[in-house]
């Protein structure tokens, strides 16, 4: 059989079905629940692949290769979702290896829920690498990681969220998305979302762009009211429900089948919309019985091929002021790919900061001539000279809030840092967990890659956003002197400085 891989490279519309994992062993009675589900998929030629979770939610749960081992040897794909909240690279790098030595070859990168719970409370969070520069690993793998190892074969996912509301959100997404697929994702689903002109907006976005070279899976989850409730109440990270659609669910609840036909079709009308836009394949999630998948597959059959344009219109669960990029997609407003917006103001301190940056630590400058020689003959060389060591840890510390990582990614998020400001210390753009610009975790207020991108439209430079990506911080440099490894070499900005990349287009036209 072709593999997956090699069906997405075909004409034909591919369906994946989501598997949540369980928390316990294969014994337990929920296990054999998911595997009876999971045989039932199995048999299913209407079903392509089967995609299992990794810890999802934050919550532990047993390993996704553990359910997709029988469904592999079965015959049928499996996507293994590997996330970064709860493995360093070394791990990702251990576990990518034995998904290769299994036979596991289909791989969605993420970055992965904020941990909530674990055995005696909430666990620590990971997050040595994120989404960006996991693909970035993978990839290095598939192409050979040394000369001491074999090449590994991996079809490489990730995932995009544009269902947003601010333009700061919105568009370092799409960025990210370039990068991820600069990097080597092999195809892309998005987030769930509710809204046709967003899944026609990201669309656009990849043809538009040109990457659209990778392969576009349209996320379809089979609501119920009870699901309704979480998302519209944020218990989920990233998937918004508004009011108006939570109101329609509720009402459909009530109903005598409790809305289980009024959602399978639903769901079966937001198939046919990614089937009209022209994604290669849909994501069905939501789903605890194989006879769900097959109603819902069946009810899109029975819709004729332009129909899913009247659907668009019905599914258009937007919010008030919420930015496209491309404002056309929605039905009655002018087409407009570059258009002016606001350029929001930047403030003194990002001012300031940029300034002394510029002065201080660009190649050639006098300044970094002279940094580097007293550094280079201090008598610790990751140090430097004490007094200009405790210089640089108050300034730090009071202007930044810097957590003394050695390896500063402050210039390449506008001057913010993510380890003391970001829950996932994200240094290669923002996940996807966002609600209307706050972070998903309680505490931290608005994403910093949102700021960053406000701080760098003032200047012009918000193309420029990713242009540093993939940063793979070096905890070896933990507690020494960022200013030091800069002058010197050895962090990854003086690495980055000697290949600089090319900007997006922020507005790509046809």
């Amino acid at each position: 059989m072709p593999s997956l891989a090699e069906r997405l490279q075909s004409s034909d519309f591919l369906v994946g079905v989501e598997l949540v994992s369980i928390r316990g062993s294969m014994s337990e009675e929920t296990a054999v629940r998911v595997r009876t589900l999971a045989n039932r998929l199995v048999e299913s030629p209407r079903v392509d692949w089967i995609s299992i979770t990794d810890n999802a939610g934050g919550n532990p749960q047993l390993h996704p290769q553990a359910l997709g081992k029988p469904i592999l040897y079965a015959g049928k794909e499996v996507v293994i979702h590997l996330t970064c909240k709860d493995l360093n690279r070394n791990a990702l790098e251990s576990a990518a290896w034995q998904l290769d030595s299994e036979g596991f070859h289909n791989v969605l990168a993420m970055t992965g829920d904020y941990p909530v719970t674990g055995s005696g409370g909430r666990a620590k969070p990971v997050f040595d690498l994120d989404s960006v520069s996991l693909i970035a690993m993978l990839d290095r793998m598939n192409r050979g990681f040394d000369d001491k190892h074999l090449k590994t074969a991996f079809c490489i996912g990730a995932v995009v969220n544009n269902y947003k509301l601010r333009e700061g959100e919105v568009i370092p997404q799409y960025l990210k998305l370039r990068k991820k697929i600069e990097l080597g994702a092999g195809f892309i689903i998005n987030q769930v979302g509710f809204d046709a002109a967003k899944a026609r907006e990201l669309k656009l976005y990849m043809d538009r762009s040109g990457a659209g070279r990778a392969p576009l899976i349209g996320n379809v989850f089979v609501l119920t009211a009870r699901a309704a409730r979480l998302f519209a109440a944020g218990r989920i990270a990233g998937i918004v429900v508004t009011p108006e659609l939570l109101e329609l669910c509720e009402r459909q609840g009530r109903s005598a089948d409790g809305g289980k036909g009024f959602f399978r079709e639903f769901a079966a009308k937001q198939l046919a919309i990614f089937r009209g836009l022209g994604y290669r394949g849909a994501y069905l999630g939501g789903i605890h019985d194989a006879a769900t998948v097959e109603r819902v597959l069946e009810i899109e059959q029975t819709f004729a091929p332009d129909d899913w344009k009247a659907f668009a219109r019905e599914v258009a669960y937007s919010r008030p002021g919420e930015f496209f990029l491309y404002p056309e997609v929605r039905e009655g407003t002018a087409p407009s790919v570059a258009r002016a917006a606001r350029r929001p103001r930047a403030g003194f301190m990002y001012a300031f900061s940029k300034w002394t940056h510029r002065l201080t630590f660009t190649p050639g400058r006098p300044l970094t001539r002279l940094g580097a020689w007293v550094v280079s003959h201090a008598r610790d060389t990751f140090q430097g000279p004490k007094p200009l060591r405790e210089v640089e840890r108050a300034t730090k510390l009071v202007l930044f809030r810097c957590k003394d990582c050695g390896d500063c990614s402050l210039p390449d998020i506008a001057f913010l840092c993510p380890e003391s400001q970001c829950a996932k210390n994200q240094r290669n753009g923002p996940c996807g967990g966002t609600r209307d610009g706050r972070c998903e975790v309680d505490g931290y207020g608005d994403c910093i890659w949102l700021r960053a991108y406000e701080r760098r439209k003032h200047d012009g430079s918000e193309a420029r956003l990713l242009e540093h990506a993939p940063v793979v911080q070096n905890q070896a440099l933990r507690g020494t002197s960022s200013w030091a490894n800069n002058w010197l070499g050895r962090d990854h900005a003086a690495q980055a400085a000697q290949s600089p990349a090319t900007p997006y287009p922020l507005h790509p036209t046809p």
